[in-house]
């Protein structure tokens, strides 16, 4: 390469700082992108949805087509970072695959996001280029306003096709992917930390084809013939992994859903035939309860849970319903995807699994040292682990070697982990992570909000919801009108999952001496 940006690769955790890895025999010189494409042939079905259905050689065209786009008309050399947002779709997919070929590092984003976060990924990673839905292009636009880095905008048509991305390819021929390192980073996956300040993640070209070759491979098998559907967006590594990296490394097919309630995911199962499912456990909880769960199971064989804890009782309705053992995993966005499963006659319901092949995990005690058996902190090694993007906390997570997770578990004798709790005040709501003091940030925006601290409890359809605990200022006065209004200010500040569900006011908030906040009590009480 005579060009190279080495932004991200300069702001790699020392050498020191990272975790011992328990690397894959990959080649040296690789483009994940290429590899990936190699999974099917060239007739096969790639990609299918309500607009139509795309084969792997016009995947592998377009992505090509979009690589030339960005290389000879907007100046993308390798290493610069490229901002996708939009729903899943055929055309992001290309989008995705089209950036690592041209030798960019791709940062997705949810749909989902506000302007103000928009924008602090756009800081953090200082964003050159980006490819945007143009349903989406407002709030982008205002998030550029903010942070002043990116310099070349391509929007597309979601999969109308008839957006400038694809005007502007239809007369390209392919670029031959760039002769990328497996070492050589190629995303940037951001977390919502419970600072509220997002983590990037780091993860090289080898990192995207390791959970294809460990988990998928021996948890979740897939090949020619077979259509997954998942109800994440790319933008969470699971969604990621899930939905487009394992059905191309073998050869299956993606089935792509814009806004997959479970509703229209049994609509969509039942019409392009999907054969592989992953989504949270409350949406499987609650498509349960519904009569086209019968249509969809005449091609349904295999389930996938994650994003948040699969309770007993969900796994034994959903396999006395439809005779299918839902595959449970936990997974990390610093570790790429899921490092503890299990799967067929192996699954224990209740247990999060055993150890993927290729990892190795424990868990420790106070001092740090790993137990043979017993309840403590989650950790982790594998061909994966966390390199944060120039972020102190990077000393957190990886501690003598170990990904420490912020989960607390229980290992039995057997090597199974059982899940007990997150061990810092994370929120898992719908599969959907939920930093505390983010939406306490929000919540403070508002005029009328003194003080406030927000907390998971338990809900039934999902998991956990969001508790919000306020002290309003002196001039105002509770009411049930009042806590809408603030539960709707929430949904305009970050983005909508992550409003309080409910909220209770206090005259105060149990506090330490020294005034720090005690949300064991708001837990204890709730």
């Amino acid at each position: 390469m005579s060009q190279y940006d080495s932004f991200v690769r300069d702001r790699l955790p020392p050498a020191d700082q990272q975790p011992e890895f328990h690397l894959l025999d990959y080649p040296e010189r690789l483009n994940a992108a290429a590899e990936l494409l190699k999974g099917g042939a060239p007739d096969d079905l790639a990609v299918v949805n309500s607009h139509g259905r795309w084969t792997y050689a016009e995947l592998d065209s377009f992505s090509g087509r979009i690589a030339r786009l960005l290389v000879e008309e907007e100046d993308l050399i390798p290493g610069n970072r490229v901002l996708l947002r939009g729903p899943n779709s055929y055309t992001m997919f290309a989008a995705w695959l089209g950036i690592l070929k041209a030798g960019g590092v791709v940062v997705a984003t949810m749909p989902l996001l506000r302007p103000g976060e928009i924008a602090t990924v756009i800081t953090r990673a200082e964003i050159s280029h980006a490819i945007v839905d143009s349903r989406f292009i407002g709030d982008f636009r205002e998030a550029v306003d903010q942070a002043h880095f990116v310099k070349s905008i391509v929007k597309f048509d979601g999969d109308y096709g008839n957006g400038e991305l694809e005007r502007r390819t239809a007369d390209f021929n392919p670029l031959p992917p760039v002769d990328t390192g497996r070492d050589d980073p190629a995303l940037v996956a951001f977390t919502s930390g419970t600072t509220g300040v997002p983590k990037g993640c780091i993860h090289f070209h080898r990192d995207i084809l390791a959970p294809c070759d460990t988990f998928a491979a021996t948890h979740f098998r897939m090949a020619p013939g077979d259509v997954v559907m998942t109800s994440a967006p790319i933008a969470f590594t699971f969604g990621l992994g899930a939905t487009l990296q394992f059905p191309l490394r073998f050869g299956a097919a993606t089935a792509t859903l814009e806004q997959p309630s479970p509703p229209a995911m049994l609509e969509a199962i039942a019409k392009f035939g999907v054969s592989h499912l992953g989504t949270a456990p409350t949406a499987y909880k609650a498509m349960l309860a519904s009569p086209a769960l019968d249509g969809a199971l005449k091609s349904l064989r295999a389930c996938l849970s994650a994003g948040e804890h699969l309770p007993e009782a969900i796994w034994h309705s959903w396999k006395d319903r439809t005779g299918i053992s839902i595959v449970d995993g936990i997974g990390a966005t610093e570790m790429m995807h899921i490092f503890i499963s299990e799967s067929g006659d192996a699954i224990r319901p209740g247990s999060t699994g055993r150890a993927v092949p290729g990892y190795v995990a424990t868990v420790l005690d106070e001092a740090g040292e790993p137990l043979a058996e017993g309840i403590g902190r989650l950790a982790i090694k594998g061909p994966t682990g966390c390199r944060y993007l120039d972020d102190p906390r990077q000393r957190d997570y990886v501690q003598h070697g170990w990904n420490i997770t912020g989960d607390t578990y229980r290992k039995d004798a057997d090597g199974y982990f059982w899940y007990v709790a997150r061990s810092d005040d994370m929120i898992v709501s719908s599969g959907y992570n939920i930093g505390a003091p983010e939406v306490e940030n929000a919540l403070l925006a508002h005029p009328t909000v003194a003080e406030c601290a927000v907390i998971g409890v338990p809900c039934p359809e999902r998991g956990q919801k969001v508790k919000a605990f306020i002290v309003l200022a002196g001039f105002a006065e509770p009411s049930d009108e009042l806590a809408q209004k603030l539960k709707d200010f929430v949904k305009d500040e970050i983005a909508p999952y992550k409003y309080p569900r409910e909220i209770e006011f206090v005259d105060a908030l149990p506090k330490t001496a020294t005034g720090k906040l005690r949300r064991v009590e708001l837990r204890n009480a709730s």
